[in-house]
Protein backbone atom coordinates (compact mmCIF):
# COMPACT_ATOMS: atom_id res chain seq x y z
CA UNK A 1 0.00 0.00 0.00
CA UNK A 2 1.67 3.18 -1.31
CA UNK A 3 1.37 5.65 2.02
CA UNK A 4 -0.72 8.83 1.46
CA UNK A 5 0.12 11.33 4.14
CA UNK A 6 1.91 14.23 2.77
CA UNK A 7 5.33 15.88 3.56
CA UNK A 8 3.80 18.39 4.93
CA UNK A 9 2.19 16.52 7.93
CA UNK A 10 5.94 15.66 9.30
CA UNK A 11 7.31 19.32 9.85
CA UNK A 12 8.89 20.15 12.21
CA UNK A 13 8.62 17.14 14.52
CA UNK A 14 5.18 15.35 14.19
CA UNK A 15 6.62 12.01 15.29
CA UNK A 16 3.49 10.14 15.44
CA UNK A 17 3.12 11.18 11.49
CA UNK A 18 6.10 10.13 10.75
CA UNK A 19 6.00 6.80 12.75
CA UNK A 20 2.54 6.17 10.93
CA UNK A 21 4.10 6.50 7.59
CA UNK A 22 7.35 4.87 8.26
CA UNK A 23 5.36 1.49 9.58
CA UNK A 24 3.57 1.58 6.18
CA UNK A 25 6.94 1.63 4.17
CA UNK A 26 8.94 -1.13 2.89
CA UNK A 27 11.19 -3.53 4.24
CA UNK A 28 14.01 -1.74 2.48
CA UNK A 29 13.37 1.57 3.72
CA UNK A 30 13.16 0.42 7.56
CA UNK A 31 16.68 -1.42 6.79
CA UNK A 32 18.64 1.65 5.79
CA UNK A 33 17.21 3.97 8.84
CA UNK A 34 18.33 1.04 10.89
CA UNK A 35 21.68 0.98 9.47
CA UNK A 36 21.76 5.02 10.12
CA UNK A 37 20.73 4.48 13.90
CA UNK A 38 22.70 2.01 14.59
CA UNK A 39 26.30 3.78 12.94
CA UNK A 40 24.88 7.44 14.37
CA UNK A 41 23.23 6.50 17.59
CA UNK A 42 25.18 3.34 18.54
CA UNK A 43 22.76 2.55 21.11
CA UNK A 44 25.13 -0.73 20.98
CA UNK A 45 27.56 1.28 22.98
CA UNK A 46 25.39 2.68 25.58
CA UNK A 47 23.95 -0.87 26.26
CA UNK A 48 26.63 -3.08 26.07
CA UNK A 49 25.00 -6.30 26.97
CA UNK A 50 23.30 -5.98 23.39
CA UNK A 51 26.86 -5.40 21.67
CA UNK A 52 26.52 -9.05 20.42
CA UNK A 53 25.90 -8.34 17.01
CA UNK A 54 27.18 -6.06 13.89
CA UNK A 55 23.94 -4.32 13.83
CA UNK A 56 25.26 -2.09 10.85
CA UNK A 57 26.14 -4.82 9.09
CA UNK A 58 23.15 -6.91 9.60
CA UNK A 59 21.09 -3.34 8.61
CA UNK A 60 23.28 -2.83 5.38
CA UNK A 61 22.51 -6.59 4.44
CA UNK A 62 18.84 -5.99 4.59
CA UNK A 63 18.72 -2.73 2.75
CA UNK A 64 20.46 -4.69 -0.34
CA UNK A 65 18.04 -7.37 -0.32
CA UNK A 66 15.24 -5.24 0.56
CA UNK A 67 16.69 -2.46 -2.65
CA UNK A 68 15.96 -5.66 -4.68
CA UNK A 69 12.58 -6.68 -3.72
CA UNK A 70 11.34 -2.75 -3.29
CA UNK A 71 9.17 -1.80 -6.58
CA UNK A 72 9.57 1.87 -5.76
CA UNK A 73 13.41 1.07 -6.08
CA UNK A 74 14.76 2.22 -9.26
CA UNK A 75 18.19 3.08 -10.65
CA UNK A 76 18.74 6.73 -9.53
CA UNK A 77 20.80 8.32 -12.10
CA UNK A 78 23.11 10.92 -10.42
CA UNK A 79 26.10 12.85 -11.88
CA UNK A 80 28.10 11.90 -9.32
CA UNK A 81 27.25 8.27 -9.84
CA UNK A 82 30.32 8.23 -12.41
CA UNK A 83 32.58 10.13 -10.37
CA UNK A 84 32.00 7.61 -7.48
CA UNK A 85 32.25 4.73 -10.25
CA UNK A 86 35.73 6.38 -11.10
CA UNK A 87 37.03 6.65 -8.11
CA UNK A 88 36.46 3.30 -6.89
CA UNK A 89 38.28 1.71 -9.88
CA UNK A 90 41.43 3.91 -9.05
CA UNK A 91 40.94 3.18 -5.38
CA UNK A 92 41.23 -0.91 -6.75
CA UNK A 93 43.92 -0.30 -9.50
CA UNK A 94 46.17 1.21 -7.06
CA UNK A 95 45.90 -1.45 -4.21
CA UNK A 96 46.59 -3.85 -6.48
CA UNK A 97 50.27 -1.65 -7.85
CA UNK A 98 50.53 -0.55 -3.92
CA UNK A 99 54.12 -0.51 -2.47
CA UNK A 100 52.53 -2.94 0.03
CA UNK A 101 49.38 -4.92 -0.91
CA UNK A 102 48.75 -6.54 2.21
CA UNK A 103 47.99 -2.81 4.21
CA UNK A 104 45.71 -1.98 0.69
CA UNK A 105 43.97 -5.28 1.46
CA UNK A 106 43.31 -4.83 4.64
CA UNK A 107 41.52 -1.47 4.47
CA UNK A 108 39.50 -2.78 1.67
CA UNK A 109 36.09 -1.94 3.56
CA UNK A 110 37.35 1.81 4.33
CA UNK A 111 36.11 2.99 1.14
CA UNK A 112 34.18 0.15 -0.27
CA UNK A 113 31.57 0.35 2.55
CA UNK A 114 30.73 3.66 1.79
CA UNK A 115 30.39 3.33 -2.06
CA UNK A 116 27.99 0.63 -1.33
CA UNK A 117 25.95 2.77 1.18
CA UNK A 118 25.82 5.71 -1.39
CA UNK A 119 24.26 3.64 -3.86
CA UNK A 120 21.79 2.57 -1.03
CA UNK A 121 21.01 5.75 -0.04
CA UNK A 122 20.33 7.41 -3.49
CA UNK A 123 18.03 4.59 -4.68
CA UNK A 124 16.12 3.50 -1.30
CA UNK A 125 15.73 7.09 -0.30
CA UNK A 126 13.80 8.53 -3.75
CA UNK A 127 10.32 10.16 -1.87
CA UNK A 128 10.07 13.68 -0.30
CA UNK A 129 8.74 11.60 2.84
CA UNK A 130 11.89 8.88 2.54
CA UNK A 131 14.24 12.00 2.65
CA UNK A 132 12.52 13.84 5.37
CA UNK A 133 12.29 10.84 8.04
CA UNK A 134 16.02 9.52 7.03
CA UNK A 135 17.29 12.76 7.30
CA UNK A 136 15.62 13.34 10.67
CA UNK A 137 16.85 10.58 12.11
CA UNK A 138 20.46 12.03 11.16
CA UNK A 139 20.13 15.19 13.06
CA UNK A 140 18.50 13.79 15.92
CA UNK A 141 21.40 11.28 16.15
CA UNK A 142 23.99 13.78 15.48
CA UNK A 143 21.91 16.07 17.36
CA UNK A 144 22.61 13.57 20.44
CA UNK A 145 25.99 13.35 20.25
CA UNK A 146 26.02 17.69 20.04
CA UNK A 147 23.78 18.17 23.14
CA UNK A 148 26.08 15.47 25.52
CA UNK A 149 29.32 16.71 25.13
CA UNK A 150 28.53 20.44 24.71
CA UNK A 151 27.27 19.67 28.18
CA UNK A 152 30.02 17.92 29.00
CA UNK A 153 32.04 21.17 27.92
CA UNK A 154 29.97 23.47 30.32
CA UNK A 155 29.85 21.39 32.85
CA UNK A 156 33.84 21.47 33.42
CA UNK A 157 33.56 25.33 33.63
CA UNK A 158 34.17 25.63 29.29
CA UNK A 159 37.96 24.68 30.67
CA UNK A 160 40.54 23.65 28.06
CA UNK A 161 41.61 19.88 27.98
CA UNK A 162 44.82 18.80 25.71
CA UNK A 163 42.21 15.50 24.67
CA UNK A 164 38.85 17.92 24.07
CA UNK A 165 35.88 16.00 24.23
CA UNK A 166 35.34 12.56 23.35
CA UNK A 167 31.96 11.30 21.22
CA UNK A 168 30.94 7.73 21.41
CA UNK A 169 32.91 4.79 20.16
CA UNK A 170 33.68 4.37 16.64
CA UNK A 171 34.01 7.06 14.51
CA UNK A 172 33.50 9.77 16.37
CA UNK A 173 34.81 9.22 19.43
CA UNK A 174 38.42 11.24 18.88
CA UNK A 175 37.57 15.11 19.63
CA UNK A 176 39.23 15.82 15.90
CA UNK A 177 36.52 13.54 13.65
CA UNK A 178 33.98 14.69 16.62
CA UNK A 179 34.34 18.39 15.59
CA UNK A 180 34.23 17.87 11.67
CA UNK A 181 30.48 16.07 12.67
CA UNK A 182 29.55 19.22 14.59
CA UNK A 183 31.06 20.97 11.39
CA UNK A 184 28.74 19.29 8.92
CA UNK A 185 25.20 19.23 11.37
CA UNK A 186 25.41 23.26 12.24
CA UNK A 187 24.27 24.43 8.98
CA UNK A 188 21.86 21.81 7.81
CA UNK A 189 20.14 22.23 11.08
CA UNK A 190 20.12 26.23 10.80
CA UNK A 191 18.65 26.34 6.90
CA UNK A 192 16.05 24.10 8.31
CA UNK A 193 15.23 25.90 10.90
CA UNK A 194 15.36 29.50 9.36
CA UNK A 195 12.48 28.14 6.79
CA UNK A 196 10.24 26.19 9.00
CA UNK A 197 10.81 28.81 12.05
CA UNK A 198 7.05 30.46 11.43
CA UNK A 199 4.66 27.66 10.88
CA UNK A 200 6.23 25.53 14.24
CA UNK A 201 5.68 25.40 17.71
CA UNK A 202 7.36 26.98 20.52
CA UNK A 203 9.12 24.03 21.79
CA UNK A 204 9.79 22.56 18.48
CA UNK A 205 12.01 26.24 17.72
CA UNK A 206 13.73 25.57 20.96
CA UNK A 207 14.62 22.19 20.19
CA UNK A 208 15.77 23.37 16.47
CA UNK A 209 17.91 25.80 17.91
CA UNK A 210 19.47 23.69 20.49
CA UNK A 211 20.40 21.41 17.40
CA UNK A 212 22.63 24.36 15.57
CA UNK A 213 23.60 26.25 18.88
CA UNK A 214 25.05 22.81 20.77
CA UNK A 215 27.18 21.65 17.71
CA UNK A 216 29.39 25.07 17.45
CA UNK A 217 29.64 24.74 21.74
CA UNK A 218 31.27 21.17 20.85
CA UNK A 219 33.37 22.77 17.95
CA UNK A 220 34.64 25.10 20.18
CA UNK A 221 34.92 23.04 23.25
CA UNK A 222 36.54 20.01 21.20
CA UNK A 223 40.02 21.78 20.83
CA UNK A 224 40.65 21.19 16.99
CA UNK A 225 41.84 24.01 14.91
CA UNK A 226 41.23 22.48 11.31
CA UNK A 227 37.53 22.29 12.53
CA UNK A 228 37.60 25.80 14.15
CA UNK A 229 38.99 27.60 10.92
CA UNK A 230 36.22 25.09 9.00
CA UNK A 231 33.27 26.95 11.57
CA UNK A 232 34.82 30.14 10.97
CA UNK A 233 34.90 29.58 7.16
CA UNK A 234 31.38 28.98 6.96
CA UNK A 235 30.05 31.26 9.19
CA UNK A 236 31.42 33.40 6.63
CA UNK A 237 30.29 32.31 3.75
CA UNK A 238 26.65 31.70 5.62
CA UNK A 239 26.55 35.42 6.55
CA UNK A 240 28.21 37.11 3.73
CA UNK A 241 25.36 38.83 2.59
CA UNK A 242 24.41 40.68 5.95
CA UNK A 243 27.88 42.02 6.39
CA UNK A 244 27.14 44.95 4.69
CA UNK A 245 23.82 46.02 7.04
CA UNK A 246 24.22 47.27 9.85
CA UNK A 247 21.94 45.33 11.97
CA UNK A 248 22.75 42.09 10.79
CA UNK A 249 26.43 42.77 11.85
CA UNK A 250 25.63 44.55 15.20
CA UNK A 251 24.53 40.97 15.70
CA UNK A 252 26.48 38.92 13.80
CA UNK A 253 29.12 40.63 15.57
CA UNK A 254 28.08 40.05 19.08
CA UNK A 255 27.24 36.16 18.67
CA UNK A 256 31.32 36.38 16.92
CA UNK A 257 32.86 38.19 20.32
CA UNK A 258 30.80 35.29 22.57
CA UNK A 259 32.59 32.79 20.70
CA UNK A 260 35.83 34.12 20.78
CA UNK A 261 35.19 34.76 25.24
CA UNK A 262 33.85 30.84 25.04
CA UNK A 263 36.89 29.84 23.47
CA UNK A 264 39.48 29.17 26.52
CA UNK A 265 43.11 30.69 26.58
CA UNK A 266 45.25 27.77 26.15
CA UNK A 267 42.99 26.94 22.66
CA UNK A 268 43.86 30.57 21.87
CA UNK A 269 47.57 29.92 22.35
CA UNK A 270 47.46 26.82 20.27
CA UNK A 271 46.48 29.35 17.04
CA UNK A 272 49.20 31.58 17.81
CA UNK A 273 51.58 28.78 18.07
CA UNK A 274 50.38 26.94 14.92
CA UNK A 275 52.85 26.11 12.38
CA UNK A 276 55.64 26.12 15.57
CA UNK A 277 54.75 23.32 17.27
CA UNK A 278 55.78 19.92 16.89
CA UNK A 279 52.41 18.60 15.65
CA UNK A 280 52.22 21.74 12.91
CA UNK A 281 55.97 20.78 12.09
CA UNK A 282 55.46 17.06 11.30
CA UNK A 283 52.11 17.73 9.11
CA UNK A 284 53.88 20.50 7.27
CA UNK A 285 56.65 17.38 6.42
CA UNK A 286 54.21 15.39 6.13
CA UNK A 287 52.15 17.27 3.12
CA UNK A 288 55.54 18.45 1.53
CA UNK A 289 56.75 14.56 1.01
CA UNK A 290 53.08 13.60 -0.06
CA UNK A 291 53.34 16.64 -3.02
CA UNK A 292 56.67 14.41 -3.56
CA UNK A 293 55.12 10.81 -3.33
CA UNK A 294 52.47 12.35 -5.84
CA UNK A 295 54.64 13.70 -8.50
CA UNK A 296 56.46 10.23 -8.08
CA UNK A 297 53.75 8.16 -8.90
CA UNK A 298 51.36 10.53 -10.38
CA UNK A 299 48.93 7.59 -12.21
CA UNK A 300 48.04 5.45 -8.94
CA UNK A 301 49.67 6.99 -5.75
CA UNK A 302 51.97 4.54 -3.53
CA UNK A 303 48.92 2.56 -2.64
CA UNK A 304 45.90 2.71 -1.04
CA UNK A 305 46.38 3.62 2.67
CA UNK A 306 50.65 3.34 1.63
CA UNK A 307 51.10 6.58 2.82
CA UNK A 308 52.50 5.54 6.26
CA UNK A 309 54.40 2.73 5.80
CA UNK A 310 55.93 4.44 2.47
CA UNK A 311 57.09 7.27 4.46
CA UNK A 312 58.28 5.76 7.52
CA UNK A 313 60.58 3.45 4.57
CA UNK A 314 61.57 6.84 2.83
CA UNK A 315 61.63 9.86 4.49
CA UNK A 316 62.55 8.86 8.38
CA UNK A 317 64.88 11.22 8.69
CA UNK A 318 61.47 13.62 8.88
CA UNK A 319 60.29 12.13 11.43
CA UNK A 320 59.32 13.55 14.80
CA UNK A 321 57.43 10.81 16.67
CA UNK A 322 58.09 7.18 16.58
CA UNK A 323 55.85 6.10 13.76
CA UNK A 324 54.32 7.89 10.66
CA UNK A 325 50.85 8.33 10.94
CA UNK A 326 48.00 9.29 7.81
CA UNK A 327 49.10 12.46 6.23
CA UNK A 328 46.46 14.88 7.92
CA UNK A 329 45.53 16.28 4.52
CA UNK A 330 42.73 14.66 2.62
CA UNK A 331 44.10 15.42 -0.69
CA UNK A 332 47.54 14.57 0.00
CA UNK A 333 45.55 11.48 1.41
CA UNK A 334 43.90 10.07 -1.77
CA UNK A 335 46.94 11.93 -3.74
CA UNK A 336 49.13 9.75 -2.33
CA UNK A 337 46.54 6.58 -1.63
CA UNK A 338 45.72 6.57 -5.76
CA UNK A 339 47.48 9.43 -7.99
CA UNK A 340 46.09 12.36 -9.88
CA UNK A 341 42.65 11.29 -11.19
CA UNK A 342 41.38 10.18 -7.69
CA UNK A 343 41.97 13.58 -6.70
CA UNK A 344 40.25 14.56 -9.96
CA UNK A 345 37.29 12.33 -9.65
CA UNK A 346 36.79 13.38 -5.55
CA UNK A 347 37.14 17.05 -6.53
CA UNK A 348 34.09 16.43 -9.15
CA UNK A 349 32.15 15.15 -5.98
CA UNK A 350 33.16 17.82 -4.31
CA UNK A 351 32.08 20.11 -6.79
CA UNK A 352 29.05 18.40 -7.43
CA UNK A 353 28.05 19.04 -3.53
CA UNK A 354 28.23 22.60 -4.09
CA UNK A 355 26.59 22.85 -7.46
CA UNK A 356 23.37 20.44 -7.25
CA UNK A 357 21.41 22.48 -4.08
CA UNK A 358 20.92 25.51 -7.54
CA UNK A 359 19.77 22.86 -9.64
CA UNK A 360 16.84 21.81 -7.37
CA UNK A 361 13.90 24.32 -7.62
CA UNK A 362 11.58 21.78 -7.86
CA UNK A 363 12.22 19.98 -5.07
CA UNK A 364 9.77 20.84 -2.08
CA UNK A 365 11.48 24.21 0.34
CA UNK A 366 12.75 22.57 3.24
CA UNK A 367 14.47 20.12 1.18
CA UNK A 368 16.09 22.86 -0.74
CA UNK A 369 16.88 24.42 2.72
CA UNK A 370 18.39 21.05 3.95
CA UNK A 371 20.33 20.57 0.15
CA UNK A 372 21.81 24.68 0.97
CA UNK A 373 22.84 23.23 4.65
CA UNK A 374 24.33 19.47 3.42
CA UNK A 375 26.17 21.63 0.58
CA UNK A 376 27.81 24.46 3.42
CA UNK A 377 28.82 21.40 5.62
CA UNK A 378 30.44 19.90 2.76
CA UNK A 379 32.52 22.77 2.22
CA UNK A 380 33.31 22.93 6.27
CA UNK A 381 34.79 19.40 5.79
CA UNK A 382 37.03 20.24 2.88
CA UNK A 383 38.57 22.86 4.97
CA UNK A 384 38.48 21.04 8.10
CA UNK A 385 40.20 18.12 5.62
CA UNK A 386 43.12 20.23 5.28
CA UNK A 387 44.28 19.88 8.49
CA UNK A 388 43.07 16.14 9.20
CA UNK A 389 42.69 12.90 7.51
CA UNK A 390 38.97 12.32 7.32
CA UNK A 391 38.70 11.07 3.84
CA UNK A 392 37.15 7.47 4.63
CA UNK A 393 34.76 8.89 7.58
CA UNK A 394 30.99 8.89 7.42
CA UNK A 395 30.95 12.75 6.73
CA UNK A 396 31.33 13.21 2.92
CA UNK A 397 29.75 9.99 1.39
CA UNK A 398 26.67 10.79 3.64
CA UNK A 399 26.15 14.31 2.94
CA UNK A 400 27.36 13.24 -1.12
CA UNK A 401 24.51 10.47 -0.61
CA UNK A 402 21.99 12.85 0.99
CA UNK A 403 22.77 15.71 -1.95
CA UNK A 404 22.00 13.12 -4.71
CA UNK A 405 18.81 11.83 -3.16
CA UNK A 406 17.70 15.66 -3.37
CA UNK A 407 19.07 16.25 -6.65
CA UNK A 408 17.06 12.61 -8.34
CA UNK A 409 13.59 13.42 -6.23
CA UNK A 410 14.27 16.76 -8.03
CA UNK A 411 14.15 15.47 -11.27
CA UNK A 412 11.28 13.06 -10.47
CA UNK A 413 9.42 16.00 -9.49
CA UNK A 414 10.60 18.22 -12.18
CA UNK A 415 9.96 15.33 -15.11
CA UNK A 416 5.85 14.25 -13.87
CA UNK A 417 5.20 17.84 -13.67
CA UNK A 418 6.58 18.82 -17.95
CA UNK A 419 4.75 15.61 -18.62
CA UNK A 420 1.73 16.49 -16.66
CA UNK A 421 1.74 13.44 -14.79
CA UNK A 422 2.66 14.35 -11.12
CA UNK A 423 1.46 13.32 -8.00
CA UNK A 424 2.49 13.75 -4.94
CA UNK A 425 4.55 10.38 -3.78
Amino acid sequence: MKPSIALEDFIAFKIKNMWAYFKQEHFSFWMICGYLFFEFVRPQALLPQIDVLPYAQIFLLGSLVGAIMDPRVHWAPSPANKWIILFFIWIELSSFTAYNTEISSRHFMDFFSWFVIYFLIINIINSPQRFYIFIFIYIIAAGKIAVGTSKSWAMRGFSFTSWGLMGPSGYFQNSGELAVLMVMLFPLTYYIYIYVAPFIRTWEKILLIVLWVTPILTVLGASSRGAQVALAGQLLLMFRKSLFRVKPLIGISVFIFALITLLPQEQKDRFSKSGDDRTSIQRLMYWKHGYTMIQENPILGVGFFNFANYYQDNYSYDLLFPEAQLPHNILVQIGTDAGIPAVFYFMMMFLFCIAAPFKCKQAPLVMRQASYGLSVGVIGFFIAGQFVTITYYPFFWIHLALIASIYNINQNIRWHTQTDEFKSP
